[in-house]
Formats: structure tokens, sequence, C-alpha cells
């Protein structure tokens, strides 16, 4: 069972940690080269699998770390499942948030609140989260092992 969830957690926090990192480097530099009403369009298209399947994985990684942590009485899985914890709360709190308004907007107005560098902000703390994850569930598979 513990080989199971070693894997399990290097492959739930491998996924997070590599769509986050290729979001931040590929997707955020387009939408912020965009115009306004290409961004919106853009957003509602590229957005739309994410939902159902990062919170699965993330969450689920954070479950299997949690078991990890008390079966292997590892700090290690434990951080590694609080940091994921903190990609699951800066998502939740602040770019769910914000991709729920640009998908309701049907025309860009003018008094427009660009929220393409607050995104861009909180998704590079998640980012640096789910790497710092993956890193932590390297170590204590290995230190484990």
């Amino acid at each position: 069972m513990v080989a199971v969830l070693d894997v399990l957690v290097l492959a739930g926090s491998g996924i997070a940690a590599g769509v986050l990192f290729c979001v931040a480097l590929s997707v955020v530099p387009a939408f912020l080269g965009m115009e306004p009403a290409q961004y919106v369009a853009a957003h509602r298209l590229i957005g739309k699998n994410y939902d159902p399947v990062m919170p699965l994985t993330v969450l689920g990684t954070v479950v299997a770390d949690a078991v990890l942590a008390i079966v292997e009485v590892s700090v290690l899985f434990g951080l590694a499942a609080v940091l994921l914890l903190g990609v699951s709360a800066v998502s939740h709190l602040a770019n769910v948030p914000i991709n729920r308004s640009v998908k309701t907007l049907d025309t860009v107005p003018s008094t427009w609140d660009d929220p393409r560098p607050r995104w861009r902000n909180w998704n590079l703390l998640r980012t640096g989260l789910a790497i710092a994850a993956l890193l932590v569930n390297a170590i204590a598979v290995v230190a484990t092992g």
C-alpha cells in the first residue's frame, strides 16, 4: 500500500506542479498579450477542463500525503499535504473567483478592472507551492523508501 501511495503522491504533485508551471510559462503570457475581449473568449475556452480535474488531483494527493504522513510517521509527507492545501486555498479563494467573474462577461466594459495581473500573481504563488510540494514529496519518498 505504501508503494502505491508513494506513486500517487509523486504523480499527483507532479501533475499539479507541471500543469501550473505550464500555465505560468505559456498561458499567462499569452493572456497578457491579448486584447481584453480576446482574453475573455480565450479564458472561457482554456479553463473548461481544469475545474473538474485539478481540484480532484490536488485534494486526492493531499489525502494520500496525509495517510503517508501517519503510516510512515513522516513530517515531510505532512508538509507536502500542507503545501498542496495551500495550492487548493489559493485556487479557491483567489484564482477561481476571478475565473468566475471573467466567465460572466458578455462584453468588456470600458471601466473594466483587468484581473490578469492579480490572477498571474496568485497563479505564481500556487505554482511555487505545487513545485515545493513535488520536491518535498520526492525527498519524502526517497527518505522513507
